[in-house]
């Protein structure tokens, strides 16, 4: 657990877990709206060496991005409000990706409560405006 003070602080954890990222890796991101989960994507992709402006995904899903040492899937569950909806999307392929996927709005997928397939958890919680405390699982950097 550490306290960000800020979004460039968010991102720099983001950083540290793209550096240590495995292919097969799923992050999932869970925080209320505005607590710096795409700032943490942001840092993410660039310790996987990508260099493309990364965005939240919301109105198209899912994000793909490339020219890194691993691949990066970026998914936004923001809009999806049923385990229905979730499960059409076809989001289960990314529960094994052929590089990293992140999805923002994690707790809103139940597949998550299954456990063959390696996913790490990270929790962005707003203490006030600038600070957030974020938790998350091990990530071996």
């Amino acid at each position: 657990m550490i306290i960000s003070r800020s979004p460039a602080e968010t991102e720099s954890l983001g950083e540290k877990f793209g550096q240590a990222a495995r292919s097969g890796w799923v992050i999932a991101l869970s925080g209320e709206l505005g607590a710096g989960k795409t700032q943490f994507v942001k840092g993410l992709a660039r310790g996987l060496g990508i260099s493309a402006r990364v965005h939240s995904p919301t109105f198209a899903l899912a994000a793909q991005y490339a020219g890194g040492r691993l691949e990066l899937y970026h998914l936004d569950l923001y809009r999806l409000d049923t385990q229905e909806q979730i499960l059409s999307a076809g989001l289960e392929e990314f529960l094994r990706p052929n590089g990293v996927a992140v999805i923002e709005w994690a707790e809103r997928m139940t597949l998550f409560s299954r456990r063959d397939f390696e996913c790490k958890r990270v929790q962005i919680e707003i203490l006030n405006e600038n600070d957030r405390k974020i938790t998350y699982d091990d990530f071996g950097a």
